[in-house]
């Protein structure tokens, strides 16, 4: 596995495998979000931090990131029947939830991604 630097926006790096992910996850931040989102051309909004902090209590529980089914029933626990939905979640990470999330989130990427 090939790793890099990444370089944040308010400065310093951490390192991330070649798909993006960081390496180490003590190492995110919002800082760390913020930069992997700028360089997707996504703009973080208040729902993609709620999902996040979904995605961040389930893999702090489980320690695994939350499968599809989960993150959606989670979502719908958490911010109501409207955003509990997959639609919903793909409209926040157009690249998929499980991967472009859990990179966001500073999770390992998804074994169904490895």
């Amino acid at each position: 596995m090939k790793t890099k630097a990444l370089d944040l926006i308010g400065g310093g790096q951490v390192t991330i495998d070649d798909k993006g992910y960081l390496l180490d996850p003590s190492d995110w931040s919002k800082e760390v979000a913020l930069t992997m989102a700028a360089a997707d051309g996504v703009r973080l909004t208040d729902d993609h931090w709620q999902v996040m902090k979904i995605f961040r209590d389930y893999y702090e529980q489980f320690e695994i990131e939350p499968p599809m089914r989960a993150l959606v029933k989670r979502t719908r626990e958490a911010l109501g029947e409207e955003k509990g939905t997959s639609r919903f979640l793909y409209r926040l990470f157009p690249d998929g939830p499980g991967t472009q999330g859990c990179r966001y989130a500073g999770l390992p990427r998804p074994l169904s991604c490895v």
